[in-house]
């Protein structure tokens, strides 16, 4: 049954450009599959079919814009009237393909749920949690998912003692902002005097920053489409770091079906699946893994809202899973409406 269905989409994030592509290929999925839909983006308003061939020409860009640059677009984000545009009122439900800041980090959920509008992925607090990293390990550890020690860094950065940092968690370390995605603001640290220039640079992105021990192995995912456990994806950069670069550069990367012992893919599976339990996950998301050397998988974050980019990994599960992109898309929109009868 056709639908009239809303994308949100652009944003003001520093992943804009992400969702914008995400966005853009969703939406051309699902007038594919006969549904009626508009794309509106809460920095610009809804996109003409013209503007929106522009923007899905130039693709993502090797680096996020400029915190400048998104900062005058929050000068006039609609993101505050979001609630009574008549795209989002009149929509039998908003798809987000928003990916950091307001739109993952569920204030959007909680304004769609305010005025009675189904929407894709996780509710309000399961979006909050989930981009929160270090409540998201506080909760990950206590359901039994492996997940690498951390520390918090000083605000007051003058405040930071790299030597403690390393009697806590050894080096190298990973420095990242607590509630950003993409890896943005992220930079492994590989002894003390590069430490305050790294804890710097996070927080220029969010205001917590967490010190991780860094675990070498393998870069795994896993996506979680409703019930159903996706084929682990495994990621092999051209640099050591699987950076915003290498995330949405062809070619940066390469992301193919991980050949695992049963064992270990067992494991995936059911530390994926407790994480989505535990952060109370819904319609579909993306567990992160790094697998060290002795086959122990160690959980990095759950992605609630995960690109939908030509490079990206929700996609590249599904489609060897047998499910198409449009089909992908299809599902989720109807996991959104389910789940909406549900409450």
């Amino acid at each position: 049954m056709p639908h009239s269905i809303t994308v949100l989409l652009g944003g003001v994030s520093a992943e804009r450009d992400v969702s914008l592509s995400s966005g853009l290929r969703i939406a051309a999925a699902l007038r594919e599959r006969g549904h009626t839909v508009r794309c509106l983006d809460p920095a610009d308003g809804v996109l003409t079919r013209e503007t929106e061939h522009r923007l899905l020409a130039a693709g993502v860009g090797s680096a996020p814009p400029s915190l400048e640059a998104l900062a005058g677009m929050s000068a006039r984000s609609l993101s505050p009237t979001l609630g009574t545009l008549p795209e989002v009122t009149g929509a039998d439900v908003v798809f987000l393909a928003l990916h950091g800041g307001q739109g993952e980090d569920g204030t959007v959920q909680a304004l769609l749920d305010m005025v009675g509008v189904p929407y894709t992925g996780s509710g309000h607090l399961a979006s909050a949690l989930a981009m929160d990293k270090h409540l998201s390990k506080v909760v990950l550890r206590a359901a039994g998912v492996a997940t690498a020690d951390w520390i918090m860094a000083p605000r007051d950065v003058h405040r930071l003692d790299a030597a403690q940092v390393g009697r806590a968690l050894d080096w190298p370390v990973v420095v990242k902002p607590s509630k950003q995605g993409s890896t943005v603001g992220l930079n492994i640290v590989r002894e003390p005097g590069a430490l305050h220039a790294a804890v710097v640079e996070a927080f220029r992105y969010d205001d917590e920053v967490m010190i991780e021990r860094f675990v070498p192995g393998r870069e795994l995912t896993v996506g979680i489409l409703g019930e159903a456990v996706l084929p682990t994806i495994e990621i092999t950069p051209v640099k050591e770091l699987y950076d915003y670069e290498c995330k949405y550069t062809p070619g940066m990367a390469q992301e193919f079906v991980a050949e695992l012992p049963a064992e270990i893919q067992a494991t995936l599976a059911d530390q994926a699946q407790r994480a989505f339990a535990a952060l109370k996950l819904g319609g579909y998301a993306r567990i992160d893994f790094r697998l060290d050397p002795a086959g122990q998988p160690w959980c990095l974050e759950a992605n609630t809202l995960p690109g939908m980019t030509p490079t990206s990994l929700i996609p590249q599960a599904a489609a060897a899973a047998g499910v198409l992109f449009p089909d992908l898309c299809e599902r989720i929109v109807q996991l959104a409406l389910a789940a909406s009868r549900d409450r």
